[in-house]
Parts: structure tokens; sequence; C-alpha cells
């Protein structure tokens, strides 16, 4: 744990509730957002509750040298016809992320002021959006928040097979291998994450790779996505 003074809004994580809630109620303002990822914590509506704020102890991230590719999608990358591009439709991807259907929910968490912080973000290039084309047709992709070299992934959205997971396989080796990243925040465990590499790690230790993540320059927006999805599979270890 870092003994930096800690200098945020929120109560420190380690005050978090066993579910791993830091803090209730306030709006996502874009400040209040900016604030929460620096310190390792994260908005997640649930419906019918204040805005509840995460830092979940333990953490699931991808890190460099775990990072791996299913050997079918790298299959499918090889010979797919998607394009990945960043950056160019950000709130149609936040739309289509609440749009699509998801077992157990209704898409509802992605609410009004959520849509209008993360925009803020966008527009000030901290927020990223990452699509996957067909022609001139958005099919998937996902958005998130960067600060320093790490990235926090928020949602993904496919309307075509497999479009997401190329468009997040794609960006995963720009950041390890082009651009240095430390580390995707997959704030929880999921199977989809694991086939990527995720593992779980101390919430103490998430935090000190966070500072150290955020003292290195930030990529600020709007991104370019250098590597199509053919080339991006070269970045990923056999076996895959």
């Amino acid at each position: 744990m870092t003994e930096s003074p800690w200098r945020s809004r929120f109560p420190h994580p380690d005050l978090a509730s066993p579910e791993g809630v830091v803090a209730v109620g306030a709006a996502p303002t874009p400040e209040l957002l900016m604030d929460a990822y620096q310190h390792g914590i994260f908005p997640w509506p649930h419906e019918g509750l204040p805005l509840l704020w995460f830092s979940p102890d333990p953490r699931y991230v991808i890190l460099p040298d775990l990072a791996r590719v299913p050997r079918s999608l790298k299959k499918a990358m090889r010979k797919t016809d998607i394009v990945v591009r960043a950056d160019r439709r950000f709130s149609d991807v936040m739309q289509a992320c609440a749009d699509v259907p998801r077992p157990g929910q209704n898409g509802t968490w992605i609410t009004e002021d959520m849509r209008h912080g993360y925009e803020v973000l966008f527009d000030a290039g901290f927020a990223h959006s990452i699509e996957a084309y067909i022609g001139d047709e958005l099919v998937g992709g996902l958005y998130g928040v960067s600060f320093g070299a790490a990235f926090f992934g928020e949602s993904m959205f496919a309307r075509r097979q497999d479009s997401s997971k190329i468009a997040f396989a794609t960006v995963m080796a720009q950041m390890f291998d082009n651009w240095g990243f430390e580390f995707i925040d997959c704030q929880v465990h999921t199977e989809h994450l694991a086939r990527f590499g995720g593992v779980h790690i101390p919430r103490d230790e998430y935090l000190e790779r966070l500072q150290f993540a955020l003292q290195k320059t930030p990529r600020r927006g709007p991104w370019f996505i250098e590597r199509a999805p053919a080339d991006a599979v070269t970045y990923f270890s056999e076996p895959g």
C-alpha cells in the first residue's frame, strides 16, 4: 500500500464494505469520475438504489505478461473483414452498450447522468471508444477511461459474432505492445474476460500498480489504432 496522503473526495478503499462499496450517492460528474478512477474506485449503478461506488477486493485485471487470446479468436482475427478504429463514435458506442440485451440486466445502468459524465471525459481526451466496423457499419465495440498508463474498461457490445472480442484483442495488443500500458482494469471477474488472461490481484496490489501507472505520461485522445486485427495476433504468445 502506498503511504502517500489520501487526497480524494471518496473514503479510502480500505474502508469499503465486504462487497466493495466505498460510497453511496452523488451524481457521476466528470470531476467525480476522474477522482474515482485515479483512486481505484468506479461507479456501478444498481436499479432502485442510489449510485454505488466500488473498489472490490480482489480486483480483476489483465496484465501485459499474462494477456492472451483464445486460439479460435486468433483464427477469426486472421481472416476477419472487421476494421478496428477508435474515438469516432463514442456516443453511439455508449448507446449500443446500453441497448444490448444482457442476462439479468435491462441496460438502465447506463443512465443519462452516466452518459453525460463519460461524454465530457471523452471530449477532454480521457474516455475512449474502440469500434469494430464492417464497411461503414458499426458492428461492435467497447468504451472505457484511461489515465496514465492504465485503461479502465466499462462495457462492450456486439452485433456480429466476435466483433467486440476482435476490437478488444486488437486494442489490447496496441496498449501493451505499442503504448506500454501497465494493465487493463476489468473491475470484476467474468468468464468472457478470463479468456483474455484476466487475473485477480489483491486490492492493495492494485492500488500500488495504479499509482505507478498514473506516474506515466497519459495518452489522451483522440486515439488512433495502428494495428489491424490480423497484425495484433502476433503480440499474443502461443498457445492461445
